[in-house]
């Protein structure tokens, strides 16, 4: 049979045993303008490089799009439990890709989607780990018995897929740690990436300004969403010990549940109290992408006290923002931030969350006691940024990734 090199002047394009171009199946719950998440960051970014080697075309949750398929929840749903309401739109989604060759599902949201087609097509279903169930207990609060609905849906479908790819060697681990059934063999390491061209430093102020940020003041940074994955309450808990008079940032929104906004802002109000009114800054709502690359730019350093974080991408963010980072060394953040180079690194330790807090505050303390060693490992991170986080090398990576799942 003849090979098909997909790909026009790109080195390593997807030679494939088909008579025509492979056709790729992009299943996911985030798509333009509807992000909120690291995942849906991916997506965006990967699917960009990708349709400059192959068709590919895009299924996503919610209302019209003209760029990609878009899937609302089946108005029988409406009101149900949200994992049932997932189930449907994943089922609609399986439906409308049997004319392509490979799906490749992100997140457990469509990885019911990817795994029924897989079955009704005989299609390879590839799946990227950008986060795991059985490591994220808290979205019990969230989800109720739709938890054991996702850990179910999550489980079978890393059990059949082709390929994994895993956003992290830390995220590797976890794949086999928590299903130790799949084959190594077929969990790839493919690390998130950034766009440097688009995130890049912006010495404007417009949008401190809208915040009531002053801009001639050092302030520290915060972007995710309320979750207990991002360590929030721990941040607020570590902030009542920052020394100074230096704000904290929070671009802080859609709780995962109202029990947990409603603990934020007491958390908020209580560090208020302890620091004063203007101790905190908090931005309740998605900030869009050209405000967000501003804070980064101006902040003395972005800081992610996550409890879990495959990769995290919006450390990336920042760095290519040339803003030093102060993480928490969970999961794939390692791989991003290079301890004392781009950033401090804090060691993480669910038995002991107040040691925690207090050595993220004194981390904090020592990067904005030294503004110079910030700008420092923020020029660095950047440079890391560029020369390791790529797009375009990514997109090649997963490609690969294709190619190895249809020769299966």
């Amino acid at each position: 049979m003849p090979t098909l090199v997909v790909g026009t002047g790109v080195s390593g394009g997807l030679a494939l045993p088909y008579a025509r171009s492979v056709r790729i199946g992009i299943l996911t719950r985030e798509w333009p303008p509807e992000i909120y998440g690291g995942a849906g960051v991916h997506v965006d970014q990967l699917v960009h490089e990708l349709r400059r080697l192959t068709p590919v075309y895009v299924h996503c949750f919610g209302g019209h799009r003209t760029d990609a398929v878009a899937h609302p929840v089946p108005t029988a749903l409406h009101g149900a439990n949200p994992a049932l309401q997932t189930l449907g739109v994943d089922l609609e989604m399986a439906m409308a890709v049997a004319e392509v060759d490979l799906v490749h599902s992100h997140t457990w949201y469509t990885n019911l989607a990817g795994h029924v087609a897989s079955l009704l097509y005989g299609i390879p279903h590839v799946i990227t780990a950008h986060s795991l169930e059985p490591l994220r207990p808290w979205k019990e609060e969230q989800l109720g018995g739709g938890y054991r609905v996702s850990s179910w849906v999550e489980r079978s479908s890393y059990a059949e897929a082709k390929a994994v790819i895993a956003v992290s060697d830390g995220m590797r681990n976890d794949v086999l740690g928590a299903y130790p059934f799949v084959d190594p063999e077929r969990v790839h390491v493919v690390h998130n990436g950034i766009d440097t061209s688009i995130y890049r430093p912006d010495t404007a102020t417009s949008t401190l300004e809208e915040f009531g940020i002053a801009p001639e003041r050092p302030y520290l940074l915060f972007v995710g969403r309320i979750t207990r994955q991002k360590g929030l309450v721990h941040l607020l808990h570590a902030a009542k010990s920052f020394e100074g008079d230096i704000p904290l940032v929070m671009c802080a929104s859609a709780a995962d549940t109202p029990e947990i906004e409603v603990e934020i802002a007491a958390a908020v109000r209580e560090l208020r109290e302890v620091r004063g009114p203007d101790s905190v800054v908090w931005i309740e709502k998605q900030v869009d992408r050209a405000k967000l690359i501003q804070l980064f730019t101006h902040a003395r350093a972005f800081l992610c006290p996550s409890i879990y974080e495959p990769l995290g991408i919006v450390n990336l963010e920042a760095m290519a923002c040339e803003t030093a980072v102060v993480a928490s060394d969970v999961g794939g953040i390692p791989e991003v931030v290079t301890d004392g180079t781009t950033g401090l690194l804090v060691h993480y330790d669910a038995e002991d969350p107040r040691g925690f807090e207090q050595d993220f505050a004194a981390a904090v303390n020592a990067l904005v006691a030294d503004p110079a060693r910030a700008l420092a490992m923020g020029r660095a991170g950047r440079e890391r940024a560029v020369a390791h986080f790529g797009w375009d090398a990514i997109a090649e990576q997963t490609v690969q990734v294709y190619r190895d799942a249809l020769a299966r």
